[in-house]
C-alpha cells in the first residue's frame, strides 16, 4: 500500500469517527484555551516530521478544542451541518487539489459549477439567465453583488468607478432597513462607499422592512441608488415583501440586492416560498451553502441578473493566465482568483437531497423550530417572535436571568445557542439548522434549558 493511502485512510478514519460520534458527545465543553495553544505548540520545531505522526497528534491536540457545531444539537447562530455526501466530496475535492480559477486550471470544477449553479437557481427561483459565482459565504456574497451594483449604478450617472475610484463619483445611496445584517455595512466599508451612505428605513414589528417607509426614504432623495432588502432576518427569520419593495426600488431606477444568506432557501419548499414571493425581480443575491444547504465550510452564493456586468466589475486578466482570453465565470465572477473547489460539496449534497429532498430539510428545520417554541412556551419561556422559518428568540424575563441561562445551557453541553438583542432585550437565539437534527433533539434541548431555568 502506498504511504499516501495509508496517511489518508487515518484521516478519514479520524474524521468519521468524530462524525459518528458528534450525536453523543457534549456540544462544547470548557476549554482552556492557552493549555490548547501550548499543546500545539509553542516554537516551530528545527526538524520534521513524519505525516502519520503530525496528523496523530493534530487530532489528539484538537480533540479538546472542538465544538460540535456540525452536530444536531447546535443550535448557535445559523450553522448547518455537512451532508454525509458533501463530506465525503469535500475529502476527494482536497485530494485533487484543483484550483478552480477557470476551465483550463479544472474543467471538471467548471462543468460542476455551471450544472450546479443551475440546479441553484432552479431551486432558490432565481431567473435561469443569472449568473452564479461560488464564493466563502455570505459576506463575500454581498460584496461580489454590491460590488456590481455601485459598478452599474454609477455608470447609469456617467462614471467609471473602476477606472476613476470613488473620489468625485456621484454620491452613492445605499437604502436599507434597520434590521440589516451587519455584512451589508462591512461590504459597504471594504467597497470605500462607507456606511455614511445608508440611509435607514423603518422596520415592522418581526424585523420585515416597512415598504411604506421605504417608499418616502426612496422618495426623499435622488442619485444612484442601490436597494438592499433581506430574505430571514437574522433574528427572527422575517422576510421582507420582496415583490412589493423590488417594485417600488424599480420605479425609482433603483438596483435591487437581496441578502437571503439562509433565508432565500424558503425558496426551495412549496411550503415556504410564498415568504420570498417576488424574488426574481431582484438584480443580485447573496446566499450560503453552508447554511441551511448543509455544505461544509466554506460555502456561498453570489448570484446576479446581469452576467456580463457581473463579470465586467469582478473579473481580472493577465498575460500569463491559462485560459483568461475570454470570460468563463468562475474567476470571473468571485473575489478570490486561488479557489478551492468548493463546487464538489455543492454538487454533491443537491444530488443527494434532490429538489424533494431540500424542500424537506427546510420543512423539517421550521417544523423543529416550531416545536422548540411550543415547548419553551409551555415551560414558561418567552417566545419574542412569530416562528415563520427556523428561527426562535426566547426569552426568560429580565435581562440578566437570560445571560445566566444562556451560560449555564452552554456549559451543560446538552445542546448549545447564544444570546442576541432584539428591540432592546436580550433573547436567546435559537436557530435550527441540521439535517440531522430530529425531534428528540429538539425534546432533550428543550429540557435541558428549562432545567437550566429552573435553577437561575
Amino acid at each position: 500500500m502506498h504511504e499516501e493511502h495509508s496517511l489518508f485512510t487515518r484521516a478519514a478514519e479520524l474524521a468519521a469517527d468524530y462524525v459518528a460520534g458528534l450525536g453523543d458527545r457534549p456540544v462544547a465543553q470548557p476549554v482552556d484555551l492557552e493549555a490548547l495553544r501550548k499543546a500545539f505548540g509553542e516554537e516551530l520545531p528545527r526538524g520534521s516530521s513524519p505525516p502519520d505522526a503530525v496528523v496523530e497528534e493534530l487530532a489528539r491536540i484538537a480533540e479538546k478544542g472542538l465544538v460540535a457545531t456540525a452536530g444536531p444539537r447546535f443550535f448557535g447562530l445559523v450553522i448547518g451541518g455537512a451532508l454525509r455526501s458533501a463530506v465525503a466530496a469535500d475529502f476527494l475535492a482536497a485530494g485533487w487539489d484543483q484550483n478552480s480559477f477557470n476551465p483550463a486550471l479544472s474543467p471538471a470544477a467548471a462543468a460542476a459549477e455551471d450544472v450546479a449553479g443551475g440546479w441553484l437557481r432552479d431551486l432558490l427561483g432565481i431567473p435561469a439567465t443569472a449568473s452564479t459565482g461560488f464564493v466563502t459565504g455570505g459576506q463575500a456574497a454581498n460584496t461580489v453583488g454590491l460590488a456590481v451594483a455601485r459598478h452599474q449604478v454609477l455608470a447609469a450617472a456617467g462614471w467609471d468607478v473602476e477606472r476613476d475610484g470613488l473620489a468625485g463619483a456621484p454620491a452613492l445611496r445605499v437604502v436599507a432597513s434597520v434590521e440589516r445584517h451587519a455584512t451589508i455595512d462591512r461590504s459597504l466599508r471594504l467597497l470605500g462607499v462607507g456606511t455614511r451612505a445608508i440611509e435607514e428605513v423603518a422596520a415592522g414589528p418581526q424585523g420585515a422592512i416597512d415598504v411604506e417607509d421605504l417608499a418616502r426614504v426612496l422618495a426623499a432623495g435622488e442619485g444612484p441608488t442601490i436597494v438592499c432588502l433581506q430574505a430571514g432576518n437574522v433574528n427572527t427569520g422575517a422576510c421582507d415583501d420582496l415583490r412589493a419593495a423590488c417594485a417600488l426600488a424599480k420605479s425609482h431606477g433603483a438596483w435591487v440586492h437581496i441578502d437571503g444568506a439562509f433565508g432565500l432557501w424558503a425558496a426551495a419548499s412549496p411550503t415556504t416560498a410564498a415568504l420570498v414571493d417576488g424574488l426574481e425581480l431582484a438584480d443580485s443575491w447573496a446566499c450560503d451553502g453552508h447554511k441551511w444547504l448543509n455544505v461544509p465550510y466554506d460555502s456561498g452564493f453570489a448570484f446576479c441578473a446581469h452576467p456580463a456586468l457581473h463579470a465586467e466589475t469582478i473579473a481580472y486578466r493577465a498575460p500569463y493566465l491559462a485560459g483568461s482570453a475570454e470570460l468563463s465565470g468562475m474567476g470571473d465572477l468571485t473575489l478570490e482568483a486561488s479557489r478551492r473547489a468548493r463546487v464538489f460539496a455543492v454538487w454533491a449534497a443537491l444530488r443527494e437531497l434532490g429538489r424533494d429532498g431540500v424542500a424537506d430539510l427546510v420543512d423539517r428545520c421550521c417544523r423543529l423550530a416550531r416545536l422548540f417554541a411550543a415547548l419553551l412556551a409551555e415551560g414558561g419561556a418567552e417566545i419574542a417572535n412569530d416562528v415563520v422559518l427556523n428561527q426562535v428568540l426566547v426569552g426568560f424575563g429580565d435581562d440578566d436571568r437570560t445571560e445566566a441561562i444562556i451560560d449555564a445551557v452552554q456549559r451543560d453541553g446538552t445542546c448549545w445557542l447564544g444570546g442576541t438583542t432584539w428591540r432592546g432585550r436580550r433573547y436567546q437565539r435559537i436557530s435550527v439548522s441540521n439535517w440531522s437534527t430530529t425531534e428528540t433533539d429538539v425534546e432533550r434541548s428543550a429540557a435541558a434549558i428549562l432545567r437550566a431555568a429552573a435553577e437561575n
